[in-house]
């Protein structure tokens, strides 16, 4: 069985402005694998969100195939995309999008109802969860009543709810300060630890290098790996 999570062959994007035709990407290649945290790594405005958003089959390519668990999200409709999306993969962003009238275990145990989860047991498994980042003491507590590094710990177990493959990240320290930043970040490598699943974090902050198996910059087009797995 392929170690491979998630990867694209030869993605290109092009856009259309006008007459004009406006080429974001240019025949990247990339892959993740089991058990792997990587990151891609680029300035404001190199296209990190919009590779993310191709990666996860949030918008399609213009050419080229992006594969997650060796199924192309080419040959899926819209409907199961979003399907595989929510049993797959986990997406935490920079601001972390939770519903503010619902406390953290509500907010963790959505993905898990969309899918079909019994009651019982996606309670059991979000308790589960929010005791293993940390926050078994702030079940029944709303985003506004946590710290900005607690919400940002919330995301992530909302984001290892339905035990996805891989996790997507978006800037997920940006809006954090340098100490919770560390903590996330920590927390992440036990969490990758524990389940074995794959991180592929996008951000400009090169710091996180160095705790990541594996780096890749986004420039001018192009993806170029600047830190191999070991």
């Amino acid at each position: 069985m392929s170690d491979l999570v998630l990867e694209c062959q030869a993605l290109s994007k092009q856009y259309q402005d006008g007459k004009q035709i406006v080429e974001v990407f240019q025949s990247i290649d990339f892959a993740l694998k089991k058990g792997q945290a990587c990151a891609i790594v680029g300035a404001s405005g190199s296209g990190k969100t919009t590779l993310l958003n191709l990666l996860a089959g949030l918008d399609l390519a213009s050419s080229g195939d992006v594969k997650l668990t060796q199924v192309s999200w080419s040959s899926l409709s819209d409907a199961k995309r979003a399907k595989i999306r929510n049993q797959e993969m986990g997406f935490v962003y920079q601001f972390h999008h939770l519903l503010p009238e619902f406390s953290a275990l509500e907010n963790v145990l959505m993905p898990m109802w969309i899918a079909g989860m019994n009651k019982s047991e996606a309670t059991e498994r979000g308790t589960e969860l929010l005791t293993q980042v940390g926050l078994g003491e702030r079940l029944n507590h709303k985003p506004s009543q946590l710290s900005g590094g607690e919400r940002q710990r919330v995301a992530i177990a909302r984001a290892l709810a339905n035990r996805p493959a891989c996790v997507l990240m978006d800037e997920p320290t940006g809006n954090l300060d340098e100490t919770t930043s560390l903590e996330v970040q920590h927390l992440i490598n036990e969490l990758k630890a524990k389940y074995d699943m794959a991180f592929l974090i996008v951000t400009h902050d090169e710091k996180m290098l160095n705790w990541m198996d594996s780096a890749y910059r986004l420039s001018q087009g192009k993806l170029s790996q600047i830190k191999a797995d070991s």
